[in-house]
């Protein structure tokens, strides 16, 4: 498992893509090992996701029984989570870029853990705030979010905003496809008015 001190040190590098240091992808090992052991991320994440998702089931309304939401999203989280580092992996392959994939699929598998939290805390406001205050808090943190992956993206490869947009877009395209599947297979409907 991961040690009080591993987590300070991957948030802390998480964060540093947010402020553009330009050291921020050497929080993370550039090796296998390193690459494997982020993972773990998903262990401590899932709680936090768990909390999302008992807040937004708790503003829509559902076909399906409860352990078959529990049961969907748990695939949903780990496919979810493992698909862009086996989509990245083709392309770094291709453009040469495998030298880096252990450091940046590390950086991305930690960001995630401040990304929930925020996520978490931003879904929890939207649903007590008016909607239009709701609404910009969700667009601001979708645009934090996007920006954070980008920074990451173009400090960890060293490559531009085009390819690192390119690449937001290969990340972002088929989770959403996930996403509106796993709305269709629970028969998601959203409550009136929410």
């Amino acid at each position: 498992m991961l040690s009080a001190s591993d987590i300070a040190h991957g948030t802390q590098g998480a964060v540093r893509f947010l402020q553009r240091d330009p050291g921020a992808p050497l929080y993370f090992e550039n090796t296998v090992e390193g690459c494997l052991r982020s993972f773990r991320v998903m262990a401590i994440a899932a709680p936090l996701y768990g909390l999302y998702l008992a807040l937004y089931y708790s503003s829509i309304q559902t076909a399906a029984d409860a352990f078959e939401i529990v049961a969907i999203e748990a695939m949903h989280f780990v496919v979810d989570w493992l698909l862009f580092p086996v989509l990245f992996y083709e392309i770094a392959r291709r453009r040469q870029w495998l030298a880096n994939y252990p450091r940046y699929i590390a950086a991305l598998n930690w960001i995630n853990l401040p990304v929930l939290v925020l996520a978490v805390i931003g879904l929890a406001v939207t649903l007590v705030a008016p909607r239009p205050v709701g609404q910009v808090i969700q667009i601001g943190l979708q645009f934090l979010f996007y920006y954070w992956f980008l920074m990451a993206t173009r400090l960890s490869l060293g490559i531009g905003w085009p390819l690192s947009v390119v690449l937001l877009v290969v990340n972002w395209m088929p989770s959403l496809m996930l996403s509106l599947i796993v709305d269709r297979l629970l028969g998601v409907v959203p409550v009136p008015g929410g």
